[in-house]
């Protein structure tokens, strides 16, 4: 089955689109592209969150017609057969704990402009079933990139997932847990944004900066670190418990940057220390940062960090909705309860533009 896998992360880099051929076990990428937002979209889905009720769901529509009309523009360059699309969406609001999560872009609005099915929505049903809703991927990492033995995805937010032991009865068995590690591009991209960049090529401004310790350790000693998983984060917690860190502090932009590379590859490295990981496969656009990559390898060198090829690298996530909506569209489960605590594994997204 072919179809094309829409991602839209927290960083707001852009509009990922994947064109895979999905099947059992396996998947063929036929092509990929990013389409960077517009400073328009950017600076509105930055602040949406403080919108009003009526700007908020005439931003979910028209982001959702827009997307279609990206996705249009992409079959010009790239022809070719399309069964669905399955689209993550923008997420605007995370918060299981309420029961609430939000993604926008309305698959209703890209079937119409498509004139695709389109599955979206997929993080709802696990949310209403006591999950957290994320993160989704790591049925993607079971399925098609199981001879790791972990997945580390520096996005917006650092996320990792791997397989542990379990117990079935008196059978031993393993399960594949997930969570949400800590702020990774969101944190660097904010920074390096005070510095009137879009990011930090490679590092360097990292690598120029020096090391804040104090700072360090009231970020390293944040509450959520200390929580069990399954758990998640969002913009929300970002903004109220970080960001205010760095707000505060009177260093400089390099130093800032320095030290939020070190939080980050610590976070990262106390989630792989017990858990006998020897090959990690790391992806995201924080993959391309060397200089974080390279603080995370100096940690843990018993570990061998695994960097694939471009397409890999940026867009696996896109690639992995693919195989979601695969699923969904054969009424199979599409998100574990081993992940995100829900009271089952369960089969999410909504479907639109069928009939």
């Amino acid at each position: 089955m072919r179809l094309l896998g829409l991602m839209s992360g927290t960083s707001l880099d852009g509009l990922d689109i994947a064109y895979c051929d999905i099947y059992d076990g396996g998947f063929q990428l036929l092509a990929a592209e990013t389409y960077p937002y517009p400073e328009e979209w950017r600076q509105r889905l930055a602040t949406l969150e403080q919108a009003s009720a009526y700007e908020y769901a005439l931003a979910h529509v028209q982001l959702g017609h827009y997307f279609g009309r990206v996705v249009n523009h992409f079959r010009q360059s790239h022809p070719g057969q399309i069964d669905a699309i399955a689209s993550h969406g923008h997420t605007i609001f995370h918060r299981p704990d309420l029961g609430l999560t939000t993604q926008i872009g309305d698959g209703d609005a890209i079937a119409a402009e498509t004139g695709l099915p389109v599955i979206f929505n997929f993080r709802t049903l696990d949310v209403a079933l006591g999950g957290q809703g994320a993160p989704l991927v790591p049925i993607g990492d079971e399925l098609l990139f199981g001879q790791y033995d972990a997945c580390l995805n520096l996005g917006g937010i650092a996320n990792i997932s791997y397989r542990m032991p379990a117990c079935n009865g008196l059978q031993a068995v393993t399960k594949r847990v997930a969570f949400d590690i800590c702020p990774c591009n969101m944190a660097l991209n904010y920074l390096a944004r005070i510095d009137g960049r879009d990011y930090d090529q490679n590092g360097s401004l990292a690598r120029s900066g020096r090391l804040d310790e104090g700072l360090l350790a009231r970020l390293d000693s944040l509450d959520y670190y200390r929580q069990p998983y399954p758990k998640t984060l969002g913009k929300e917690w970002f903004m109220s418990e970080m960001q205010p860190l760095l707000q505060c502090s009177r260093r400089q932009v390099p130093d800032m940057m320095r030290t939020a590379v070190e939080h980050i590859a610590n976070q990262i490295v106390w989630s792989l220390r017990g858990h006998s990981i020897q090959r990690l496969l790391v992806t995201g656009g924080g993959a391309h940062n060397r200089f974080l990559t390279g603080r995370i390898q100096a940690l843990i060198p018993s570990c061998r960090i695994e960097v694939p090829s471009s397409d890999i690298i940026d867009y696996k996530e896109a690639i992995i909705f693919t195989l979601l909506g695969y699923l969904r569209l054969q009424g199979r489960n599409n998100c574990l309860c081993s992940v995100t605590g829900a009271s089952h594994d369960n089969c999410g997204g909504n479907i639109a533009g069928i009939g």
